[in-house]
């Protein structure tokens, strides 16, 4: 959806460009001096640029299934992330997201979920500790982040994706603190004992109006331990209670503009504001659904519909939806992709059949303009939710990082500003959550 605000921030990112280069060939023809630089100049531009800012994207799926001496993220898996992608992408800061599904308000759901997030813990801390230490180390603070990253390493982060696991005990957000996480969202798709989420819009279903009270005394004991509120899950309500209780600023770990896709999971203006006001940072995500629904539907429809084809020319029968591969045994997803693998190669080698245009870099940048026009370039940041379902064309993957950098490049963001998007205004709320947790300790 093309809004005003858009349209003139794309016209004000051109008229700076169009000034600058006028500018510059004015003087080159009057000194004697080289004309502006060409493509390939910009490029290589880019790529320096890339290379010495730190590059940290703030959500990362994954599965303890890829934490095996047998297979993990040393190797070239399927995954998004993995250390040799974020070595050829140039993405320095990855942050392993220990996530869970929402399940019941129960003692049952909540000792399953507390079981699966300390093995996302462990399974994050295994890597780092013991499978490759020789080439990433686990970050705790922003000071960690800068010391690993010029020690040449990549950096570890670890954030929580829905408070569920906590169940009851509110002790357990210290224990997920001294296991290093940094952020942690009350909510994920299904509202928790800590928060209504976003998909209550869907059947205006909620069941606090915002925060329950054992939300709202999470909120001071994240604020005490220095762990930054995510709001990229929980409903606008919930949100905009958590901003007014928390002593500290927030960040949404995964979210964009919802005035360019009007999807729950983005944030409206009014959120956006009260997210300036509280000095927090909302990292932009490139899910296509999130970015551009329309664009996507209308490209998956095509793809879906070729894929059918080369299906039935092959006599292989494909699934209804995702959401039958995902209720499958590890043993059925196997032999389905086996069974309809052929069907992927034949489609891969065919997608120049399909005429409609993917959600690419620039329509995510396009949100990324609109932020900062909003709320200002010091609130603003980058996440992919890679492998959670993330990603678009030209940033499928951690080895693609560096085109988000050019596009930036070429819409005239300096090298200071592209280094607060992709690090610095993050690394600058956690130093002052934590600054926050140490005045309230010493109290």
């Amino acid at each position: 959806m093309i809004t005003p605000h858009l349209i003139f921030t794309a016209s004000r990112r051109a008229s700076q460009l169009l000034s600058v280069f006028a500018a510059a060939f004015l003087f080159a023809a009057c000194a004697g001096e080289p004309a502006p630089e060409t493509d390939e100049q910009l490029v290589e531009r880019a790529r320096g640029i890339h290379e010495r800012v730190i590059t940290l994207d703030t959500h990362d799926d994954i599965s303890v299934a890829n934490f095996t001496d047998e297979n993990n993220y040393t190797m070239d898996l399927s995954t998004q992330i993995t250390l040799p992608n974020m070595r050829e992408g140039g993405l320095d800061v990855s942050w392993f997201v220990v996530y869970t599904g929402q399940g019941d308000l129960t003692e049952e759901g909540y000792a399953a979920a507390y079981e699966n997030a300390i093995s996302k813990f462990d399974a994050i801390h295994w890597l780092a500790e013991e499978k490759a230490p020789d080439q990433m180390e686990l970050a705790y603070t922003s000071d960690d982040v800068r010391r690993i990253a010029a020690e040449g390493k990549l950096v570890g982060m670890i954030g929580v994706e829905n408070a569920y696991p906590v169940g009851l005990d509110l002790d357990n957000i210290a224990l997920f603190h001294e296991r290093g996480a940094r952020y942690m969202s009350l909510s994920h798709n299904g509202h928790s004992q800590f928060s209504d989420s976003n998909t209550g819009e869907r059947d205006s279903v909620w069941l606090y109006e915002g925060l329950s009270d054992l939300g709202r005394q999470a909120i001071p004991e994240m604020n005490r331990l220095g762990i930054m509120i995510d709001l990229s899950h929980p409903s606008k309500k919930a949100n905009m209670e958590a901003m007014s209780l928390s002593k500290a600023p927030v960040i949404a770990s995964h979210s964009s503009a919802r005035a360019l896709n009007d999807v729950s999971r983005n944030l409206d203006d009014e959120a956006l504001m009260a997210l300036k006001a509280n000095g927090g940072v909302v990292q932009t995500v490139a899910f296509r659904s999130y970015v551009n629904s329309e664009k996507d539907a209308a490209y998956r429809e095509a793809v879906n519909a070729l894929r059918s084809e080369i299906a039935a020319e092959m006599g292989v029968e494909l699934v209804a939806s995702r959401r039958e591969i995902f209720g499958m045994s590890a043993d059925e997803r196997a032999a389905y992709e086996a069974r309809v693998a052929p069907v992927e190669e034949a489609l891969e080698a065919r997608m120049d059949e399909i005429t409609a245009e993917p959600v690419g870099v620039a329509d995510f940048v396009n949100h990324i303009d609109y932020l900062v026009e909003m709320i200002g370039i010091d609130h603003v940041g980058i996440s992919s939710d890679f492998d959670g379902g993330g990603g678009v064309d030209g940033w499928m993957d951690a080895s693609e990082t560096f085109n988000v950098t050019l596009e930036l490049v070429r819409r005239g963001y300096s090298e200071e500003e592209i280094g607060m998007l992709w690090s610095g205004n993050l690394l600058r709320v956690l130093d002052e959550v934590q600054a926050v947790a140490a005045g309230l300790q010493g109290e």
